[in-house]
């Protein structure tokens, strides 16, 4: 119904900065919120940031003045612009919207298959 499908994880050293993209696609009715979450090895998947319709974001507290949400709304893509990256950032990040498709009309979680991202010391 929706599908999406991240662009733009790799490997990086420490300091340095990656750009991970997100397409929408499908039978997409409307996009609701849109966000980035990341899971490292052994650890449980964490919300990164949010982003809202109308544009409002929110951050995970270990991202925040380092990372930056935005989306575009024309096209269904969210980004997420990472600067100073540390190796704790290292983990498969995954985009999720919250969306309606057109053929059931209601709301529905939707996940990426996750891009990684590795930062080496």
């Amino acid at each position: 119904q929706v599908q999406l499908v991240e662009s733009g994880g790799g490997l990086v050293q420490a300091g340095g900065s990656l750009r991970l993209s997100c397409a929408a696609s499908g039978s997409i009715f409307r996009i609701d919120d849109m966000a980035w979450y990341r899971q490292g090895p052994g650890k449980e998947r964490e919300l990164v940031a949010f982003i809202t319709s109308g544009g409002s974001t929110n951050y995970a507290d270990s991202v925040k003045g380092r990372f930056t949400i935005s989306r575009d709304n024309a096209k269904n893509m969210v980004y997420l612009q990472m600067n100073s990256l540390m190796p704790d950032d290292s983990a498969v990040y995954y985009c999720n919207v919250v969306a309606v498709s057109t053929y059931t009309l209601r709301q529905s979680n939707y996940w990426g298959q996750g891009t990684q991202v590795t930062v080496s010391p």
